[in-house]
């Protein structure tokens, strides 16, 4: 509604080098940071640092990708009633693109879970750090099997959560209808 190129291709230009970093990459070189911030870099208050900064443009991107997507004729015409910039972001653009907007939340969620598995690798805590000390590092394949199959049940519930919301918010699906009666010509007296 307000562009402005310059921004734009700075911000974009970032997003895209964060979006390219390997994670486990991401946190390593974030350790600094990491410790300037909590005071420490190993843990799960730690892990919320790169977490936090490796996953915000790849949700950026996929916010972006949900707003343009709203059909621009529906962006027109709230212009052409007169409705104010913020009136079209929030009116039209948001409550149109609420039901990708929540998939892909929904994405976002269940990628933080991988993340955040692979975050034990470097002392994150959790069920990543559970399943390389205990499982994969004592040749326990039990606790590793355990924790990917959490890691499993925890997607899976996320997924399903998510679908089911942006299903529930989804005003372009039709809702089914009580079974109306069965219409019979010849009752109605149609031959």
């Amino acid at each position: 509604l307000t562009p402005n190129k310059g921004v734009y291709q700075a911000v974009s230009f970032v997003v895209n080098i964060v979006r390219s970093l390997p994670f486990i990459i991401g946190i390593i070189m974030l350790i600094p940071l990491t410790k300037l911030l909590v005071g420490k870099s190993t843990g799960s208050l730690a892990t919320v640092v790169p977490l936090v900064i490796l996953s915000a443009p790849f949700f950026a991107r996929l916010v972006e990708t949900n707003l343009l997507a709203v059909d621009p004729g529906k962006v027109e015409a709230a212009q052409m009633m007169g409705a104010s910039n913020r009136q079209i972001r929030w009116g039209v653009l948001i409550r149109e693109a609420m039901p990708a907007l929540i998939q892909s939340i929904t994405t976002l969620a269940i990628t933080l879970i991988g993340y955040s598995a692979m975050a034990g690798a470097v002392g994150g805590g959790g069920l990543g750090q559970m399943a390389i000390n205990y499982g994969y590092n004592r040749y326990n394949y039990a606790v590793m099997l355990i924790a990917t199959i959490l890691i499993v049940i925890l997607v899976t519930i996320f997924q399903a959560l998510g679908s089911y919301l942006a299903n529930r918010m989804d005003h372009r699906i039709t809702k089914t209808t009580p079974k109306s009666k069965k219409h019979h010509p010849e009752k109605d007296g149609f031959q």
